[in-house]
């Protein structure tokens, strides 16, 4: 897996931020989307506190971790897939949750079946593509152009 390009492209549709912030969810959160947790000595912190590149780093590469175990139970042949989709099922997981991806039933069928324009169909039928038209736009491209 291309952790480098799964960077760059979370860092495009994530952005990167080395202060604190609240979220659209109106969560503290920092770095490439990273969510602030009890544990973490960011938590009690207002917002606009500065973070290191290294603690963004160190967030990031954590995060991305996550990422893939879950993207592994999901996707049992995960591993197998081409690069291009694991980067899509990524990207949305980080994006999204495993408890929200695990809900794209279709696509992951799809995805099961080596059916790219199907999943690609499935991914465009949600909520998701509607609330997120650019990311999802271009994850959905990229997905039908798999071959």
């Amino acid at each position: 897996m291309d952790i480098d390009q799964l960077r760059k492209e979370l860092e495009i549709d994530e952005g990167i931020k080395h202060v604190t912030y609240k979220c659209s969810a109106d969560r503290l959160t920092f770095g490439i989307g990273h969510l602030v947790l009890p544990d973490e000595p960011e938590y009690n912190q207002p917002v606009g506190t500065p973070v290191s590149a290294d603690r963004v780093t160190e967030c990031f590469d954590r995060d991305v971790g996550t990422v893939i175990a879950e993207s592994q139970r999901l996707y049992p042949q995960f591993d197998n897939l081409p690069e291009e989709v694991k980067l899509i099922i990524c990207n949305m997981l980080f994006n999204l949750g495993l408890p929200t991806l695990s809900k794209f039933k279709n696509m992951q069928a799809a995805i099961n079946d080596r059916l790219w324009d199907q999943a690609a169909d499935a991914m465009a039928d949600s909520r998701w593509a509607r609330q997120l038209p650019n990311r999802s736009g271009r994850l959905i491209e990229r997905m039908r152009a798999v071959i």
